[in-house]
């Protein structure tokens, strides 16, 4: 129901602006679009003699030319084989009395030629060559030169009288037995059926004319049409035809040959007009009743495409569709149509929106609450497994800072840096499965229980095999990998460079770092600087270079708190037998004191 009424409502709407003429100059602008779709027609039975620009400066005369050059234009017209001359040139005033008796002879031996007048009194009488009753014995006949202007000055009507005179076109029409009847002009007067831009009619020069350079043949049986054609007579004006202005007579030439042709170019009755406008306005709730909303949306292009092709269609055949208020009509239809069918839609999709932002919220609070779940037990499995070492829950977080530093070192996100931060913490989680005498015997390790040790990386891949958390995917790789060496001399499964998955290269710098700096039941606390020239050495062959030179390159802005030793300290009996962190042994002995299965 909602539907079908902003369907009336639309249709109501169109036909009050459509009455109210407010899309006037719309459809003005629609017609010119379908005389510019139209192609030019040939003109054979017109022909227009224009006193142009070349006319005044081949003659080098002042304007109003002397009657008597037209009295010999009109003669040299009716020598030729004119069909009929009509001049477009205003006789209404006397001038000396020997042009005006020579234009008169010239149009009394002529005949049948047709003069034009802008002026005449409250009966439709004029003063042209001396009135009515001089122009009754020359033969000659007056038809008014007023157009009616549309919108901008647009001249694209005539009317059947004007001023209480038949027109131009009409009285031509007449002369050849043609006229057509008052009752078949429209309101505002029949529509000028232009054959083309300015120019389309064939067009000579005054001054070739009655300097004899006009052929007889191109004159022959043509209606001929005398007038100003200069854009300095001022009788140059728009028409629908382009942006050009076309000169006065030509548009009276055009006219004069829709008269004579029964007036071909018609607008449609005002009920054909309310009906378009009507069925337009309603046909988007008509689709949307049968299919849906959108489907109206869909189509309405295509309807005012094939509106558009359809109004072309009947132009090329003689008939003005009114095309700015159905096309307003359709518009508005179906607007209202859409605002009328979502109406409920938008109310039940307020709805669902509600409780989807409330199921998201929860599941957004669910899923910080696992998130902060995981981190959690991610935490307490490392520092159970760095119990079991002697280590403290310090030395993972030295790592894990460290590898997120490198890593946004490195180009990572700040994402992808917090999950490396993450993983890090379980790089030795397999270190559950390392019995506690292997991994507290303060001396070296024999063969089958340093085999023993290197078990704990496919120990911690296993345990945190399948995941689908990211965190976890990665801290297996961390595991697994984090003793692989750059030269393909690590373990467990002896990966060579890029092999090596980034994450597992950026924590062995980290742990055999810290692992450097840190006290071990095995091992002193190394020099910082020791370190560093361990690492340098270690560059190509257990470590990534590119990742060392950028953790090397970052080193110096790490907080102090990651340079030192800040684990387990040797039980009290022990003190005397740990060497000062500031001795440095031979280089033979380090490989011992950096043990870092």
């Amino acid at each position: 129901m909602a539907v079908i009424v902003a369907g009336v409502m639309a249709a109501s709407a169109a036909v009050a602006v459509d009455v109210a003429q407010l899309l006037r100059g719309v459809e003005q602008q629609s017609i010119v679009r379908r005389f510019e779709q139209r192609d030019a027609r040939a003109a054979p039975n017109l022909l227009v003699i224009a006193i142009d620009d070349k006319t005044f400066a081949d003659l080098s005369l002042q304007w109003p030319f002397p009657r008597h050059w037209h009295a010999g234009a009109i003669d040299r017209l009716r020598r030729a084989g004119a069909r009929l001359i009509v001049y477009d040139v205003q006789f209404t005033e006397p001038t000396a009395v020997r042009e005006d008796n020579a234009l008169i002879r010239a149009v009394g031996r002529a005949r049948d030629v047709v003069l034009a007048t802008a002026e005449t009194d409250e009966r439709g009488r004029t003063n042209v060559l001396g009135g009515a009753d001089v122009l009754a014995r020359l033969g000659a006949h007056v038809g008014a030169s007023n157009l009616p202007e549309g919108i901008g000055g647009m001249l694209q009507r005539f009317e059947h009288t004007h001023g209480g005179l038949p027109t131009l076109a009409t009285v031509v029409a007449g002369v050849l037995g043609r006229e057509p009847a008052p009752a078949s002009f429209e309101d505002g007067g029949a529509w000028i059926d232009f054959h083309g831009p300015p120019g389309t009619i064939d067009t000579v020069s005054f001054s070739d004319l009655v300097s004899g350079r006009v052929e007889p043949v191109r004159v022959r049986g043509r209606i001929v049409v005398v007038g100003a054609a200069s854009p300095t007579l001022q009788d140059v004006h728009p028409t629908p035809t382009g942006d050009a202005l076309m000169s006065g007579p030509e548009i009276e030439a055009n006219a004069i040959d829709t008269a004579i042709r029964g007036l071909p170019l018609r607008g449609v009755p005002g009920w054909t007009d309310l009906l378009l406008v009507l069925g337009l306005g309603f046909l988007p709730a008509l689709i949307s009743i049968r299919w849906r909303a959108l489907v109206a949306v869909v189509r309405s292009p295509a309807i005012a495409a094939a509106y558009f092709f359809a109004a072309q269609f009947a132009f090329e055949h003689g008939r003005i569709l009114p095309v700015a208020a159905p096309l307003f009509a359709l518009t508005l239809g179906t607007v209202t149509t859409i605002s009328a069918g979502y109406t409920a839609e938008r109310r039940w999709r307020h709805l669902v929106t509600r409780r989807n932002k409330e199921l998201e919220e929860a599941v957004r609070e669910r899923t910080a609450e696992l998130r902060a779940t995981q981190l959690e037990v991610i935490h307490r499995l490392a520092q159970a497994t760095e119990s079991r070492d002697q280590e403290t829950g310090l030395h993972l977080e030295r790592i894990s800072r460290m590898c997120e530093r490198v890593g946004l070192a490195m180009g990572m996100t700040a994402t992808e840096a917090e999950t490396l931060r993450n993983a890090s913490l379980l790089h030795d989680v397999g270190k559950i499965g390392v019995p506690d005498a292997i991994l507290q015997q303060p001396g070296a390790l024999s063969p089958e229980d340093r085999e023993l040790m290197r078990r704990h990386a496919t120990v911690g891949g296993a345990i945190l095999a399948g995941s689908s958390a990211p965190v976890i995917r990665m801290a297996e790789q961390i595991a697994l990998t984090h003793h692989e060496r750059w030269d393909g001399s690590g373990y467990p499964a002896g990966l060579r460079g890029d092999a090596i998955p980034l994450p597992g290269r950026i924590c062995a710098v980290c742990d055999v770092f810290d692992a450097l700096l840190s006290w071990r039941p095995y091992k002193d606390p190394w020099p910082l600087e020791e370190a560093l020239a361990e690492l340098r050495r270690e560059r190509g062959r257990h470590f990534d270079p590119a990742v060392l030179d950028v953790f090397l390159g970052i080193v110096d802005d790490f907080d102090p708190a990651l340079l030192s030793d800040s684990g387990l300290r040797p039980p009290a009996e022990r003190i005397a037998e740990v060497r000062p962190v500031g001795i440095v042994e031979p280089a033979a002995q380090r490989g011992e004191r950096r043990r870092t299965e």
